[in-house]
């Protein structure tokens, strides 16, 4: 860790702070206040008013039952708006485009941001399905396959910490509102590598829906194709799970991710 003895006094806070991050980052789970304390060389009062600070801004979250200390959403959330600062959406378009050409149906690429799916680019298909294709637009997480596909793959502190903070509204009558269900379908989602959406969030609308990877492994956004149900059924579901695996895919090495490939499992439409 650097020095931060020279620095004036709100610096310091600061630094250490930021410090603190770093050791939580650098552990991949929880410590608590004594191993913070031990490994900056500071009092644990210190180090609980740093923390109590930190927590109060969504940066890290405590653990009720243990009292030790993880990440907080908001640095997820702050991290993926740097990445679509950081011209995703550029790296994004001719994965989109291509989707487009190979389906005929709108391509999208979303972002988390807070507990919503930010829509951050769009390229719309010769059919024009009844999603308005608007850059910015917000939709739900638990019932769309873009948000269903990032969360199956978040670190699960992070994963625990958005669901709890996840109303589960229903906009249909297949919408899924238990968490325990919801929790059933990210593991799916993580076992097959790509997430479906059945008329969730509107009837008369299906969705397939992958993660996007960056360098470093962390899922970053997600890419889906939406379709009106009559066109993306039981037949025609697996060309167009190919093809958005592929692309979500082609754009996670397209930004340095040189990991496996997600398995491909079961791609029929389950009823709910």
């Amino acid at each position: 860790m650097g020095r931060t003895t020279s620095l004036p006094y709100r610096a310091q806070v600061m630094s250490r702070g930021l410090q603190i991050l770093d050791l939580l980052a650098e552990s991949g789970g929880e410590l608590g206040p004594g191993t913070l304390a031990a490994r900056l060389a500071l009092h644990r009062s210190t180090i609980h008013r740093i923390l109590t600070v930190l927590e109060c801004h969504g940066l890290v979250r405590r653990s009720a039952t243990r009292g030790k200390y993880s990440l907080g959403m908001k640095l997820f959330t702050l991290g993926n708006r740097a990445s679509a600062q950081l011209e995703l959406r550029d790296h994004a378009e001719p994965f989109l485009y291509r989707l487009v050409q190979q389906t005929g149906e709108d391509a999208h690429l979303c972002i988390l941001d807070g507990t919503e799916m930010l829509s951050i680019a769009q390229v719309v298909g010769p059919r024009r399905v009844r999603i308005p294709a608007t850059i910015g637009r917000r939709t739900p997480t638990h019932c769309t396959s873009v948000g269903k596909a990032l969360m199956a793959f978040l670190p699960d502190t992070m994963l625990d910490a958005l669901t709890a903070r996840l109303a589960l509204r229903p906009y249909t009558s297949r919408t899924l509102t238990t968490g325990s269900a919801l929790k059933t379908e990210l593991m799916r989602v993580r076992e097959r590598g790509f997430a479906i959406d059945n008329e969730e969030i509107e009837e008369g609308l299906r969705c397939v829906g992958a993660p996007v990877h960056d360098h470093t492994g962390q899922v970053i956004a997600s890419i889906s194709v939406a379709a009106p149900a009559s066109h993306l059924n039981n037949e025609r579901l697996a060309a167009f799970v190919r093809a958005v695996m592929t692309a979500a895919r082609g754009l996670s090495v397209d930004l340095g991710n040189n990991g496996e490939r997600p398995s491909i499992g079961d791609f029929t439409i389950r009823s709910t």
